[in-house]
């Protein structure tokens, strides 16, 4: 017989509320369920937090919390005496972008002049496939031109740190998966605009020189000072502490932008929603086949997968509020966020269960 746990009673009782949830949708009452939704998700992250099997996905859930309460209630996420919280999404990306920083060092980068034919093709399927995946889906939806815009926005940003603890998950190649993120981000200040350009142009209009020193003010400045002080400063409770820092910040991040754009997230958010899955999933697809067209091994298709699919929703967001557009142009950042977290969970979960053929190779070999 199996043990009755406090983490077993937290998801019965989820499960209960969730049919409570489902009775109070079917009779038209999904306005009055604020409460109880935020309550589901808080009972479900915390029975999921008693099982190894699952306690990958309590961050994601703890983002789905942040986003209903933010739809129920985006008062509270709005405006706190008389200053808007939209000012904090640059500076809670660069607190991201500092533990980024002092979590590398300058010889993570030498295995790039080593072996660089993995990072080149992971660091090309990036900046091929998302942009122009999100240009197409842009040009067959029919949102006003900014919101439009933010989905080639989320295509042509870099990968995130997500991508790397997927990478782990799914047996793939870590040193490359982490490589490949950070070429992608310091190239970004520089790409990403020129991209906009490209491909937004005329969804709306793109400064690419402001574009270019936000973007840096966003990554290369924090990243630069968190690489000083891994260098000089190096402590361990930081290292313990940033990827908490981080999540956090991303959560606050989608609840800030949720809560902004609410009333255009409600009107467009279904038909959104399913073009970000494309993207995502299309993301992965190409990514992983583009790395197989290359001959590259399985452990690194994989990873170059998730590099390509999975792409750094906070920055898009932080560059979207930089231009003024938070309300716009950054709804498609954060809906891709959580979603990519959902099938990123799913896909290195299969991957996991599925170890690759070969394996044991040098970090970056392919």
């Amino acid at each position: 017989m199996k043990k009755i746990t406090i983490y077993s009673v937290a998801l019965a009782l989820a499960a209960l509320l969730f049919l409570v949830l489902l009775g109070m949708i079917f009779m038209g009452k999904i306005n009055e369920a604020g409460v109880l939704f935020l309550l589901f998700f808080a009972l479900l992250a915390f029975g999921f937090s008693g099982y190894k099997s699952l306690s990958g996905l309590v961050f994601t859930i703890m983002i789905f919390a942040g986003v209903s309460a933010a739809l129920y209630y985006p008062e509270l996420f709005t405006v706190i005496a008389g200053i808007k919280l939209t000012v904090l999404i640059i500076p809670l990306i660069q607190i991201i972008m500092f533990g980024m920083g002092t979590s590398m060092s300058i010889k993570d980068f030498a295995s790039v002049f080593k072996t660089p034919r993995g990072v080149f093709i992971g660091v090309c399927a990036q900046l091929l496939i998302m942009p122009l995946v999100g240009f197409a889906l842009a040009k067959a939806s029919s949102f006003p031109p900014e919101i439009a815009a933010g989905i080639v926005l989320i295509g042509c940003s870099p990968s995130g740190v997500a991508s790397n603890v997927m990478a782990y998950l799914a047996n793939a190649n870590l040193a490359l998966s982490i490589t490949i993120t950070s070429i992608a981000t310091l190239l970004a200040p520089f790409l990403t605009p020129l991209l906009m350009k490209l491909l937004a142009g005329e969804f709306i209009e793109i400064n690419v020189i402001d574009m270019m020193w936000s973007i840096t003010k966003m990554i290369i400045i924090p990243i630069g000072a968190g690489l000083l002080f891994n260098k000089f400063f190096k402590t361990k409770w930081l290292d313990k502490a940033m990827p908490m820092v981080s999540m956090l910040a991303i959560g606050i991040i989608i609840t800030i932008i949720t809560a902004a754009g609410r009333d255009s997230l409600l009107e467009i958010g279904g038909i959104l929603m399913l073009l970000v899955l494309i993207h995502n999933i299309f993301g992965y697809l190409l990514g992983y086949w583009f790395a197989r067209l290359f001959k590259m091994t399985e452990q690194d298709a994989r990873t170059i997968a998730i590099e390509v699919g999975m792409q750094n929703g906070g920055l898009a967001s932080g560059i979207a509020n930089s231009l003024g557009k938070i309300a716009t142009m950054g709804l498609a950042p954060a809906v891709f966020g959580p979603l990519m977290n959902v099938t990123g969970s799913m896909l290195a979960s299969y991957w996991h269960k599925k170890p690759p053929k070969i394996r044991g190779q040098a970090a970056l070999a392919d």
